[in-house]
């Protein structure tokens, strides 16, 4: 077969091929990395896509990292000359967001978003990544928009197990979306026997256990499941990864279509022993002067302190965590009380401390618990008998 060369084309503008550099860039698939530094231009942090690796046979290893020089963190970044490069996890995307400044409005400090660790070089890391790497500044170049900086790493930090968080398709993902077959995502649903199904962290394990049961008990079914925060969520279902979900409502993307469920009804979690456990209810202004305990897990937080506010008082947080179970045993110990919307049956803390529930007295239209799924996508026969299975449930727990 002969091969004929092609006429000559039009030339593009570089508008044009800067916008076709974007998008097909944005079809690549890149590790979620948040570069921490600290020194004598201050304590700094950014997310970032652009990371790999340079060499291994150096006289230490190289990696190479591109930071935008319009960041604030950037020059900080080269003054101090040393920083760490933070693999983030597939539950983390709500670490990645603080440092891209997605929450601005929400965190007065971005590092409150998680817990830190220390590097060999006294440098933060977060304290749960896939991996760090401590580096030293090596090269810097300036390249268009972004400096170019290679780091000799002089440690490493590596979790024993997980996943990494994805970028592509300007969405997050993880990899458990490259296993599935090509021809389900062509499809844009799972099999029959198959679902996969995405959920929000705190509330999934006090409600998925049962309705799981239930749907595995009327016969064979392969099940994949995907728990994170609501970014973390819907990402999965706009990228396909996922069929369904169950998140709140709050701020859910326009993208996807909400099933109600239930609403949420926020109680107040108290030690046992306090004054105000046997309260028939607590207002805003019951907890004034109470020290809070915030589960900080977007939109979760948001909701909580702008109930307190609603009610006239600006609450006094003592402690911030993203762990469900972290925020019951501080309360549990004594350290202070929270509002909460999930309520596990168990009335104690994991390391034994007694706890009580008191109804949450607000004025405030309450926020709901819904299914979510992609538009224009028929669901397949598991994802449907689970969202029947999960409609049963609130009901008939209403």
């Amino acid at each position: 077969m002969s091969m004929h060369p092609a006429g000559p084309r039009a030339p593009v503008s570089p508008e044009t091929l800067r916008e076709q550099f974007l998008g097909a860039m944005s079809r690549a698939v890149q590790t979620v990395n948040v570069v921490t530094s600290d020194g004598p231009a201050g304590r700094v942090g950014m997310t970032v896509s652009a990371m790999t690796s340079v060499s291994a046979d150096t006289a230490l290893p190289t990696l190479l990292v591109c930071l935008n020089q319009a960041a604030r963190a950037t020059p900080a970044v080269l003054e101090n000359g040393r920083f760490v490069v933070n693999v983030l996890r597939d539950d983390q995307a709500y670490i990645a967001d603080a440092f891209a400044g997605r929450l601005r409005n929400r965190l007065a400090d971005r590092f409150s978003v998680t817990d830190w660790a220390a590097m060999p070089s006294g440098l933060p890391r977060v304290a749960r990544p896939l991996a760090a790497f401590d580096c030293r500044l090596a090269s810097a170049s300036l390249i268009g928009t972004h400096h170019v900086i290679t780091g000799e790493v002089a440690a490493i930090h590596q979790a024993p197990a997980g996943q990494p968080l994805l970028y592509t398709h300007r969405h997050y993902g993880s990899p458990g979306h490259f296993g599935a077959d090509p021809d389900d995502r062509a499809l844009g649903q799972a099999p029959q026997g198959r679902l996969s199904f995405a959920y929000f962290h705190s509330f999934g394990p006090h409600v998925l256990p049962e309705l799981l049961r239930r749907l595995a008990a009327e016969g064979p079914i392969e099940i994949s499941l995907i728990e994170g925060d609501q970014r973390r969520v819907e990402a999965a279902l706009l990228a396909g990864e996922a069929e369904l979900a169950m998140i709140y409502d709050m701020g859910i993307s326009p993208d996807l279509i909400p099933i109600p469920l239930t609403d949420i009804v926020p109680y107040v979690l108290l030690p046992a022993a306090h004054p105000l456990a046997r309260a028939p209810g607590l207002s805003a202004a019951d907890l004034a002067q109470e020290p809070m305990i915030l589960l900080s897990t977007p939109p979760k937080d948001g909701y909580f302190l702008r109930l307190m506010r609603a009610g006239g008082v600006e609450p006094k947080i003592a402690f911030r965590s993203t762990s469900f179970e972290m925020v019951r045993g501080l309360v549990g110990q004594g350290l202070g009380v929270a509002l909460l919307a999930t309520r596990p049956a168990a009335t104690i803390s994991y390391d034994g401390h007694p706890l009580a529930a008191v109804p949450f007295i607000t004025d405030e239209p309450p926020g709901r618990i819904v299914l979510a799924c992609r538009p224009g996508t028929p669901l397949s026969p598991a994802a449907e008998r689970f969202a029947l299975l999960a409609q049963d449930h609130f009901a008939t727990d209403a």
